[in-house]
């Protein structure tokens, strides 16, 4: 059996285990959360290290792409500097990929490629695949970059701008511990609601769900939410909180969407290359094992 391993700096509250198949390969996926200890992420990565299929990185990239032009995060770098052997990935290759294609791959799902009024999008230089989704179905994206990784209480207002926003501020971002620019550890289970007249405006809400879970308003009635890797509790909290759709672009298995990180880390594994997949590849893997986002109704 092959084996995916994801260590992640965020919550081991959210750890799952499952064995997966791709064509008939079963494929064992194991999430592990370090409670943001950096260090203790540092050493599972080198006992890790050959002695499984693939690795992935959670909690923090290793490289922030943005219009294919990629800026290297020192914290995340560091936490695999000693992985020698086994492919290492970071999820990015299917930000740029299955998150690209969400709205085209979810259509059947949900009933035609949807249209929006106005999306608020959390944080996009992380997820500029998703970002250039959005982009292209509603009429108006707001992205918190600078109000959510900086504290900033500025908008950024369309994709062109966030592009702008990217080259002034990854090169400085790239070198900030990961603490001051994503929760991790205990600070994933508390919600603090900032910036609320945004949510309040959109009626699409995207982004990392770390994010969305720890700022968002005690109302969603109505909106939809275009997000990663949720759990079964998670679910159940925006189903109360009133969201109508929640799509997540990963599978589901045993109840829980994996990261982008973890998924591709088990395609790795099945591809058994013994490096990291190319674009390309991913999306003919993407297309030929009928990969999917996750559909979901929550409310009428």
């Amino acid at each position: 059996m092959k084996r995916a391993v994801s260590v992640s700096l965020g919550s081991s509250k959210r750890n799952k285990q499952v064995i997966i198949e791709f064509e008939g390969v079963p494929i064992q996926v194991e999430r592990i959360g370090t409670d943001g200890d950096a260090d203790k992420a540092r050493r599972l990565f080198a006992e890790l290290d050959g002695q499984v299929d693939a690795l992935g990185v959670g909690g923090v990239e290793l490289y922030l792409r943005v219009d294919g032009r990629e800026y290297p995060l020192r914290s995340g770098l560091g936490l695999v500097r000693d992985v020698k052997q086994t492919p290492v990935v970071d999820g990015r290759g299917l930000k740029h990929t299955l998150e690209r294609r969400v709205f085209q791959l979810a259509a059947e799902q949900l009933g035609g490629v949807p249209h929006y009024g106005r999306a608020f999008f959390t944080l996009g230089v992380d997820r500029f695949g998703m970002a250039q989704a959005v982009s292209e179905v509603a009429d108006e994206v707001i992205f918190g970059d600078l109000m959510f990784a900086l504290g900033i209480p500025i908008p950024v207002k369309g994709l062109t701008n966030l592009r702008r926003l990217a080259r002034i501020l990854l090169p400085f971002v790239a070198n900030l511990p990961i603490s001051m620019v994503y929760p991790t550890g205990e600070k994933q289970e508390t919600i603090e609601p900032k910036f609320e007249t945004y949510w309040a405006q959109a009626d699409l809400i995207a982004g990392d769900f770390l994010y969305i879970r720890k700022h968002m308003p005690e109302d969603l009635t109505g909106k939809d939410i275009l997000t990663n890797t949720t759990t079964e509790a998670d679910v159940a909290l925006l189903k109360e909180r009133g969201v109508r759709w929640l799509i997540t672009t990963t599978p589901r298995y045993e109840g829980r969407s994996f990261g982008t990180n973890m998924m591709e880390a088990a395609l790795t594994a099945f591809a058994g290359k013994g490096r990291a997949l190319t674009e390309d590849e991913l999306n003919e893997l993407i297309d030929r094992l009928g990969i999917r986002p996750h559909v979901q109704r929550l409310n009428p």
